[in-house]
């Protein structure tokens, strides 16, 4: 069974993190990177397509290029990591059948078996939505990894800030990504606090919980 954090431990780390607008030079240790690029892999999707590429920006030369189409927000050239989410701009009966080949060969379960799923995927996805309705299907699923990296993160001490205030079509031509069957959608800058960042020591502001839960 895996170690887990405490409740406390949990809630202390959710407390600490905040949308860090002002990164130093220090670069993240490989094993937490490491680490931290595993969780976006271990994303759940819906059906388990997994309908993105996560696209790591080391390069300062691109990133500099970034930071314009980015609101000049200094996140985008200062942090230890940029992260690039894209989506798929449109799912295919392959994708399905890649995800599902992959599935039935590593729980080493008969396709037979596994094909009322298989034919679920391509209803639910490629016949059941059309191309506005993918992307819009593919952007939500980028979301649901956003959060668990900016999750992840949080539990290793480690900053973040989400990047949505970018232009996507300049992200996805400058990536090189047209014409690949993705698109960019939003990045997020990962690294450590500046200690001149003036919103680390700010209070977080949340509705209380009777505002934003409910119970049935």
């Amino acid at each position: 069974m895996n170690a887990a954090l405490t409740p406390a431990q949990l809630l202390a780390s959710l407390e600490w993190r905040y949308a860090t607008k002002a990164f130093d030079t220090r670069k993240l240790p490989d094993a937490t990177w490491a680490a931290l690029e595993e969780s976006l892999r271990l994303t759940p999707s819906s059906f388990g397509l997994q309908p993105w590429k996560f696209i790591v920006v080391n390069d300062p030369a691109v990133r500099a290029k970034l930071r314009p189409v980015s609101w000049n927000q200094s996140q985008v050239t200062d942090a230890s990591h940029l992260v690039v989410f894209a989506r798929r701009t449109e799912m295919t009966e392959a994708d399905v059948n890649e995800f599902f080949n992959q599935m039935v060969s590593e729980r080493k379960a008969p396709a037979e078996a596994l094909e009322p799923y298989r034919q679920m995927m391509i209803g639910g996805v490629v016949k059941g939505k059309d191309a506005a309705g993918q992307k819009d299907w593919a952007a939500r699923q980028l979301y649901i990894a956003l959060g668990q990296l900016m999750g992840a993160a949080a539990a290793l001490s480690v900053d973040t800030c989400a990047l949505e205030g970018i232009d996507p079509a300049a992200y996805t031509e400058i990536l090189g990504l047209k014409g690949t069957g993705y698109e960019a959608v939003v990045a997020c800058a990962v690294g450590y606090r500046s200690s001149e960042d003036k919103y680390a020591s700010l209070k977080k502001i949340r509705f209380p919980a009777a505002r934003v839960i409910s119970r049935v």
